[in-house]
């Protein structure tokens, strides 16, 4: 029977801004089983003011107060080793549930980061009220514009190989990290490539919201609670070779992903991914494959701010198989 593991962002239970193939596991799990990672997201220098009326949770606080290493800017629950996950596996990541942690989030930005840091060379943060029964967030610009919520957490990956040595959260690559895929919400699976033994998986950089593209350098930045089952498929799965980069399937689309600094690299890479996923999939050949996806497949920018830049491709579900 699968178990449940609840994991809650102390010390001893978080990394900021890393992943390390030799970070210890803070839980080891069957294949199957339920983890619920508590994730806080921001730096002191971001926090509301004593006077703002918003609260900063004290899970947050601690972590403030301790100053613990730092190797990028998210920080990061886990890692999750998962048992039997071998390199050349697929780690079946599948978000059922997501919860709010904190009743507001911020978004900013800072010189010399986000699209356009030409245009905006100084640094800005709105701190931005949230309304848990309603799902939506007031932010106060001009009069006031209501948003509703979308959460999803914008870093999940496994631990890169070894000669990875530790690498930032801030940018994305083959062992996923910060996607920043809005589509990855509760009811989203994602898939993605082991290459250490457990796999390793954490989350963390929570968003409530976010527009493709992310183009200030943040969404809204906020504490989440992610329900993930994790299961395994060996070597890739019964249909699929070996797993290189991240792929995900929502209820209505399946989604394949290209990381690359630049942007047109990154195109192409979640074009190769799509062919290569319809081909696994339909009887068609690769040539067959690349017409279809210029008919068929949205390819959308997922972010522009993280070094390496993101695009994701989404098929809609039923028109090939």
């Amino acid at each position: 029977m699968a178990a449940t593991h609840h994991i809650e962002p102390t010390l001893e239970n978080i990394r900021w801004g890393g992943f390390d193939a030799n970070f210890a596991p803070v839980r080891t799990v069957d294949p199957g089983d339920l983890v619920i990672l508590e994730c806080v997201s921001g730096a002191a220098d971001v926090m509301p003011g004593k006077d703002s009326g918003l609260a900063i949770p004290p899970r947050l606080a601690a972590i403030h107060a301790a100053n613990p290493p730092r190797f990028g800017p998210h920080i990061l629950t886990g890692p999750v080793a998962v048992k039997g996950a071998e390199p050349g596996d697929c780690l079946r990541v599948d978000i059922e549930r997501i919860d709010l942690g904190c009743d507001w989030g911020f978004c900013g930005f800072r010189p010399l980061l986000g699209t356009l840091p030409e245009d905006f060379p100084y640094k800005r943060v709105l701190h931005i009220p949230v309304d848990r029964e309603a799902m939506t967030c007031q932010v106060p610009v001009g009069p006031g514009i209501t948003l509703p919520l979308s959460p999803f957490f914008g870093v999940m990956g496994v631990a890169g190989p070894e000669e990875w040595g530790t690498i930032s959260t801030k940018e994305p690559r083959a062992h996923g990290g910060n996607l920043d895929n809005k589509e990855l919400c509760a009811g989203a699976t994602l898939f993605l490539p082991v290459f250490v033994p457990g796999a390793q998986f954490s989350a963390g950089d929570g968003h409530g919201v976010q527009g493709d593209g992310e183009v200030c350098i943040n969404a809204l930045e906020i504490c989440l609670t992610g329900h993930f089952r994790l299961g395994l498929e060996k070597g890739g799965g019964a249909r699929d070779p070996i797993l290189k980069y991240p792929r995900a399937e929502t209820p209505t689309h399946y989604i394949s992903m290209g990381m690359h600094e630049d942007l047109d690299v990154a195109m192409k890479t979640a074009l190769r991914e799509m062919i290569a996923f319809i081909v696994g999939r339909a009887n068609v050949t690769a040539a067959d494959a690349y017409q279809l996806c210029s008919l068929a497949v949205d390819f959308h920018v997922t972010q522009t701010v993280n070094g390496e830049k993101g695009v994701h491709g989404l098929l809609k579900k039923g028109l090939f198989f």
